[in-house]
């Protein structure tokens, strides 16, 4: 709960300072983001990898994405887990400080957008906070959220794909944090135009 109070005479990275001046513009710019993650514990838990597309004025734009696999080794050795997956990836790999740096760098003062975004912005923070640094500044909004404010829904949960399904989203058997990241893009666009979000 008192959280800021352990910032407040701490020294920051050069690279968080430089993220929080880009909150002094209100940006237009949506930031869809998928992980993938070893878990859902926030405080123990690791991503593994990112995939983000932006949206901006209805439309995804392909070119502007991130996509990494975080080198998470010492977190595998630790906990007996396999990092063939990580050998394999054809993706940028990069360790958790820096791509933390470059997902900040990325993002900037967008919304984030995702499913259950909650538990991705924990830990980000978890990870941001071993760094050195603050919370994530950047405004959140949930997908299921939306789907259950639009239809007035407050006691039934939804997956992703149940989501996909009602708005008509092609789902895929083989989903990588971009691919998912690409789906949800499409999701959100629906979601925004029935909400009448600008």
């Amino acid at each position: 709960m008192l959280d800021w109070l352990k910032n407040i005479t701490k020294e920051h990275p050069e690279f968080w300072k430089e993220y929080l001046s880009k909150f002094e513009n209100k940006s237009n710019r949506y930031v869809v983001l998928s992980t993938e993650k070893t878990g859902l514990d926030t405080e123990k838990d690791v991503i593994l990898s990112f995939g983000c597309f932006a949206v901006v004025n209805d439309n995804i734009y392909i070119g502007d994405n991130f996509e990494v696999t975080l080198l998470q080794y010492k977190y595998l050795h630790d906990n007996g887990l396999s990092n063939e997956f990580i050998v394999e990836s054809k993706l940028t790999k990069l360790g958790e400080s820096e791509a933390m740096e470059t997902f900040l760098r990325y993002i900037g003062s967008a919304t984030l957008v995702g499913y259950r975004i909650d538990i991705d912005v924990e830990i980000i923070n978890t990870a941001l906070g071993k760094m050195d640094c603050g919370r994530l500044k950047n405004e959140p909004l949930d997908l299921e959220i939306m789907h259950r404010r639009l239809h007035d829904i407050n006691d039934k949960q939804f997956t992703l794909d149940e989501l996909c399904t009602l708005y008509k989203v092609p789902i895929s058997d083989r989903n990588s944090a971009s691919e998912e990241a690409y789906k949800m893009a499409l999701l959100f666009l629906k979601l925004k135009s029935r909400l009448g979000l600008k």
